[in-house]
């Protein structure tokens, strides 16, 4: 047996790590999958070490747009975040997303947390109450927060503008600012009235001088560590200020105590989530949940998203200093960014946008995604490009060309010669020898690697240690050594590819977890941790038969994820989607495509069906033009919300001004085919009416429509 000296030896350590918390609107996207795959991996790799971790998480489940949609959908609140709940296993599960806990911010131990935290926060002198006049709609019975008022910009005029800044002239203001303002929940005229809010002092010198303190003390990455000191010191347009927690009756949410038809604000409760689904988890298991989070011992780490760095860097962290034991600010905060397609932001129509549960649903590998956004993950707050050809060469070429590669030209050898029995290590020659020793000492440096979130650094090193164990088995090529009937020679060199294939896997273990566990059933071994690392497989021990473990990635698969426009059709892959279980061999088929119904009346008519393939959008224009050269046509530029920003020439100038244009909707047909033209390229076109009478109509929404909305 071979045992590396260097091997990681720390002390146990306890850890609660929590990824941020998705808002219960809607399914999970391509950025949820990209932030938990980050946790995941270091929270396998931290109990590949034999730490202790809960990996905990939870639907961020209250608030006024959660209310709304309920709403709309017919439902109580509850029920509707209930439902999103329902569909989270299969994206978790399909991915190899291996939380211990998966809880809600609706939930009583949430309730109980935030209001504890609130009374502390109040005993300790650090909430107030004070008179906030805001806009409130008389129809609708509620407060509005800025993005459900829009108007007329008081400075440049713009036409449908939001109650906090105007997307023509950028100009910030407050939503009394606004000319003719209107709520986009009703459309009635907003009135003005005055309630009590709750404030949490933030700009109380205990809580700067604590941020600062702790901020010092390497938390945060120092890009976000930069950024907030810009918020503490009053150099940026979020400089700190007091923290307004309360809503209005109604709302969905939690009561403030003693405070009757006050609410918490969702970001109040939502953080304080993380703290609830321990708290859950805890009493599932018969842990001192109190006691766990006061041990000084135990590390809280939280995962996120760039753009939620101002609440977990400054009100979290002074939440929870000042509510006092148990409860523990962070030790480490570790930020992220955001996830592209091919450079672009995502856009679903646009067919730049990655469905997770379309990946899995045409039987993509999840690991093979796993594998892509850690070989492209580090430690800094860096956007995530995806790009379909790299991620076919990528998976295919290290992954399938250089692992997997190893034991598939030597495995069969060991069963067929060999009786699948491995030779002893003391047996290698010098150039296996040397490459086993090589491949074992790099475990303390992919180690540290994987600690400091440098996921694609450690990768590298992993794959250029696979690409030296290829050099090693071309060299002494034991296809090759067969023919000659050398077995000694050809027993060597298959058991020295078969011992680094092993500590490649063990690697590769916190990203791929599920391909490991296959090869931990070939290898005929137990599950593996870190410090195995130092040791080899003994003499004698014997492998089992060897079966393919992956598929290359097939350029039609990512033509079927980028079809937006198609049914999901099931493409042969070596992992399919646990949600949709096939007998072994036989790929799964999905339902099949919609057949359109006949139209049922006679020339000129069409179908229901005929219909739905016309994609009509409300669009807002942002800019019109003269089009030099042409008599008949406009330039507009459109904001189509989602869909992003079409240009499109329009023969309406003998009928409007541009001037007159710009700030205001109207509709457009998105999905026709774009147009080159003489001018430049149409990509869609505006509705307009004309008939008998002279003059051409542009159609245009009745108020609260919103740019990106579909017109059916």
């Amino acid at each position: 047996m071979s045992t590396l000296p260097n091997t990681p030896t720390t002390n146990v350590r306890r850890l609660f790590v929590t990824t941020a918390l998705p808002y219960a609107n809607g399914p999970f996207h391509i950025g949820h999958i990209m932030e938990y795959i980050q946790a995941d991996i270091w929270v396998r790799f931290q109990r590949m070490q034999g730490h202790e971790v809960d990996f905990v998480g939870a639907d961020d489940a209250h608030g006024a747009p959660i209310m709304l949609a309920a709403e709309k959908a017919g439902k109580t609140p509850e029920a509707f975040v209930a439902g999103i709940a329902a569909g989270r296993k299969q994206y978790l599960d399909g991915f190899h997303i291996a939380f211990d806990n998966w809880h809600s911010t609706h939930s009583p131990e949430n309730v109980e947390l935030s209001q504890d935290i609130y009374r502390k926060l109040d005993k300790a002198g650090l909430i107030y109450k004070k008179p906030v006049e805001q806009f409130y709609d008389p129809v609708k019975g509620m407060f509005l927060a800025d993005r459900y008022i829009k108007g007329e910009c008081s400075k440049c005029h713009a036409k449908d503008q939001y109650g906090d800044a105007c997307e023509v002239c950028s100009s910030v203001y407050q939503p009394t600012d606004l000319i003719n303002p209107f709520s986009t929940l009703s459309g009635a005229k907003p009135e003005l009235k005055t309630s009590d809010h709750y404030f949490f002092r933030l700009s109380d010198p205990r809580c700067t001088d604590f941020l600062n303190e702790w901020m010092a003390n390497n938390r945060l990455q120092s890009q976000v560590a930069n950024k907030a000191r810009e918020w503490l010191d009053g150099k940026d347009d979020k400089a700190l200020g007091d923290w307004d927690i309360s809503r209005d009756a109604p709302y969905f949410g939690i009561d403030i105590p003693d405070a009757p038809g006050k609410y918490f604000y969702v970001w109040l409760d939502a953080p304080i989530g993380y703290l609830a689904s321990l708290k859950n988890y805890c009493a599932k298991r018969g842990v001192d949940f109190e006691a766990l989070l006061a041990d000084p011992a135990t590390e809280q780490v939280h995962f996120i998203g760039k753009d939620i760095i101002y609440f977990h860097t400054l009100f979290w962290p002074a939440m929870l200093k000042f509510a006092g034991k148990p409860y523990k600010v962070p030790d480490n905060v570790y930020v992220h960014g955001f996830i592209t397609v091919s450079g672009e932001k995502m856009s679903k129509s646009r067919g730049t946008g990655i469905s997770p549960l379309r990946y899995l649903d045409i039987g993509m590998n999840p690991e093979w995604l796993r594998y892509y956004i850690a070989a492209k993950l580090n430690a800094n707050v860096e956007d995530v490009d995806f790009n379909p050809d790299d991620f076919l060469a990528r998976v295919n070429s290290d992954l399938i060309g250089k692992y997997i590669n190893i034991a598939s030209r030597c495995a069969g050898f060991i069963a067929k010669r060999f009786d699948g029995q491995l030779l002893s290590h003391e047996d290698s020659n010098e150039a296996g020898n040397a490459c086993i020793a090589e491949t074992q000492a790099a475990a303390t440096s992919i180690a540290e690697l994987f600690e400091a979130r440098e996921f694609g650094k450690a990768l590298r090193e992993i794959m250029s240690l696979a690409d030296k164990a290829n050099v090693f088995v071309d060299t002494n090529k034991p296809w090759e050594i067969a023919k000659t009937g050398q077995a000694i020679d050809l027993h060597r060199v298959c058991t020295d590819a078969i011992q680094i294939f092993r500590l490649l896997t063990l690697y590769l273990k916190p990203v791929l977890p599920a391909l490991a566990t296959r090869v931990e059933q070939f290898l005929n071994i137990g599950p593996l941790c870190w410090s195995d690392a130092g040791t080899l497989l003994p003499a004698g021990h014997r492998i089992n038969d060897y079966k393919h473990l992956m598929t290359r990635v097939d350029a039609k698969q990512l033509d079927a994820l980028f079809d937006i426009d198609k049914e999901p059709v099931k493409v042969t892959a070596s992992t399919p989607h646990p949600a949709t279980p096939a007998k072994s061999g036989v790929p799964v088929q999905s339902s099949p495509p919609h057949q359109p119904s006949p139209a049922i009346a006679g020339e000129g008519m069409i179908s229901i069906d005929d219909f739905g393939k016309i994609d009509l959008r409300i669009a807002k224009i942002v800019k019109a033009e003269h089009v030099e050269g042409a008599d008949k046509l406009l330039k507009l530029t459109l904001d189509v919300g989602a869909l992003g920003t079409r240009q499109v020439f329009a023969g309406i100038k003998s009928a409007y001004d541009p001037a007159t244009l710009e700030g205001r909707l109207t509709v457009m047909v998105a999905n026709l085919a774009p147009r080159k033209m003489k001018f430049g390229l149409s990509e869609g076109m505006v509705l307009a009416a004309s008939g008998d009478v002279p003059g051409l109509f542009l159609l245009s929404p009745d108020a609260g429509a919103q740019p990106g909305m579909k017109v059916k």
